[in-house]
């Protein structure tokens, strides 16, 4: 058994990490532009990159290292993408890194990660001017999640301490940004977890991809999928302590609080919703009808409308293509029952109760399809004017 804390400090909570956010003059009016973690020993690292197939420069650059290798350094800049840059985008993170090292000569094959605007080169000369603010001995989480933020209204960061029974403890921590291009596939975000749990090489890929496939794979915003999507797990092994069901729930707490801050901030949002699918014949069919609800702009805008129109949801499970009928269906708002095996349950009392939950920070939508046991959750979000004035302006 094991227990889990809530703590401070995120990304540096765990022994040994530190990070910090300054200003490189990327973003207007000296905003914080520019991240870093650093560890101050070797970590092993693991990762899980976009699906898009026109990955951006630091995925690239991150793929010539050698399988295996251990890094203790991330640096990270948002308002530039560095994607859809060519060899030249790759030839500047290597510029960029390479002057780091010079400045830093503990740095030890670190990895860059970006996000901001497609197809515009890195501006490596404003990055490198500002190295000389980098504190290695700094733990300043809040900086560095709000340096990595785009259009994001607030930082995403979770730190916890998990106690195993024997009174041993280890920490898990992160920070995460993300709130337009969000689609199930990753979403677009980057996400920079770091543990002092002595979590075997082995064991952490398949640990990090179970654990985002019912978390940063089950989000939508908008429907795209981005360029630089990133999870980057680091583990410095320094606590000594490692219990595998432990690390793999700890691990899904986290993502899962980070995904769905995601969502709940997504470009325009005034609301988060659970859509739950259950009563599949496979997971397979339980997952794709789930995010087909999460991506309908039809649905989205009905419920920017706080119009329980399930209609359109019952419209949307139809096109999804998997295994349905009229005759066997259930649709809920939360707890209320407004479509039963044929039966149309939306009378004014129930249309009543549907509008008010509709008009709640956070809800969940259910639907039964009535033909197997298999079910799925993904994360969405109502779609409004802002998400339009956002991304109509967001190159200015």
């Amino acid at each position: 058994m094991f227990n889990l804390f809530p703590i401070d400090n995120g990304v540096c909570a765990p022994e040994g990490f530190y990070c910090d956010g300054v200003s490189a003059g990327l973003k207007a009016n000296s905003q914080l532009d520019l991240a870093f973690i650093y560890a101050d020993s070797l970590c092993d690292v693991e990762a899980i990159f976009t699906q898009n197939k026109f990955c951006a420069a630091p995925i690239m650059h991150y793929k010539e290292y050698q399988e295996g290798f251990k890094t203790n350094f991330i640096l990270i800049n948002s308002k530039n993408a560095n994607a859809l840059t060519g060899n030249e985008g790759i030839n500047n993170i290597k510029a960029v890194l390479s002057t780091l090292q010079q400045m830093f000569p503990n740095v030890t094959n670190p990895i860059m990660s970006s996000t901001g605007t497609i197809g515009v080169q890195l501006p490596k000369e404003k990055i490198i001017s500002a190295f000389p603010l980098f504190k290695l001995d700094t733990k300043n989480n809040q900086n560095a999640a709000n340096a990595i933020m785009t259009t994001d209204r607030f930082n995403k960061t979770i730190a916890f301490e998990v106690f195993l029974d024997d009174g041993k403890s280890f920490r898990i921590g992160a920070i995460c940004k993300g709130a337009g291009m969000i689609n199930p596939s990753l979403a677009t975000m980057l996400c920079f977890i770091t543990t002092d749990a002595a979590i075997p090489k082995e064991d952490m890929r398949p640990l990090l991809l179970k654990a985002s496939k019912t978390t940063f794979n089950a989000i939508s915003v908008d429907g795209d999928t981005s360029t630089n999507d990133t999870i980057l797990l680091l583990t410095n092994h320094k606590s000594g302590v490692y219990h595998k069901e432990a690390f793999l729930f700890a691990l899904e707490k986290l993502m899962h609080k980070l995904a769905t801050d995601i969502v709940r901030d997504g470009e325009g949002a005034t609301k988060l919703v659970a859509f739950e699918i259950k009563g599949a014949k496979t997971q397979q069919e339980a997952e794709k009808c789930a995010k087909a609800l999460s991506q309908s702009l039809l649905v989205k805008t009905a419920l920017f409308g706080c119009d329980p129109n399930w209609g359109r949801i019952a419209s949307t499970i139809g096109a999804s293509g998997i295994e349905c009928s009229p005759e066997t269906l259930e649709i809920y708002f939360d707890d209320i029952c407004v479509y039963s095996k044929g039966k149309i349950l939306f009378d004014d009392i129930n249309e009543e109760k549907a509008t008010r939950i509709l008009k709640q920070d956070s809800f969940k939508i259910l639907c039964d399809i009535g033909l197997g046991k298999e079910s799925f959750i993904a994360y969405g979000c109502d779609l409004g004017y802002d998400y339009v004035k956002i991304n109509a302006d967001y190159r200015t």
